[in-house]
């Protein structure tokens, strides 16, 4: 589903952790911001996707409660893609995935120290 992933990757990990969970905070951000405001459910789906990816490829190099939480949004991005398909059809479940997904990214962006 997700086009050039190795080469996601490979830049991906070419950076510091601070600055992955940054990117992974973007992501999640996206996915708020698209799943309110999209048309096109499969926009958000192929977020979902990279977000999950994003946190397979930094968990394992954070502190073990950072990972733990990552790890617990990574199964929830996961369920959330699942159930995508028939949730996007309803605003109030878009919603409750911007929310969500807002939440996410402002956790991800603590966890980077990037913003003070």
């Amino acid at each position: 589903m997700m086009p050039n992933k190795e080469k996601l990757k490979e830049r991906f990990l070419r950076d510091p952790l601070p600055r992955r969970l940054g990117g992974l905070a973007a992501t999640l951000g996206r996915i708020s911001s698209v799943a309110r405001k999209s048309s096109d459910p499969e926009n958000v789906a192929r977020l979902l996707e990279e977000a999950r990816y994003l946190i397979e490829w930094t968990a394992a190099d954070a502190e073990p409660e950072v990972a733990a939480e990552l790890v617990s949004m990574q199964t929830m991005l996961s369920l959330w893609l699942k159930a995508w398909d028939k949730a996007s059809q309803n605003k109030e479940q878009s919603i409750l995935l911007s929310v969500q997904a807002k939440q996410w990214s402002d956790r991800a962006l603590d966890f980077s120290g990037l913003i003070s």
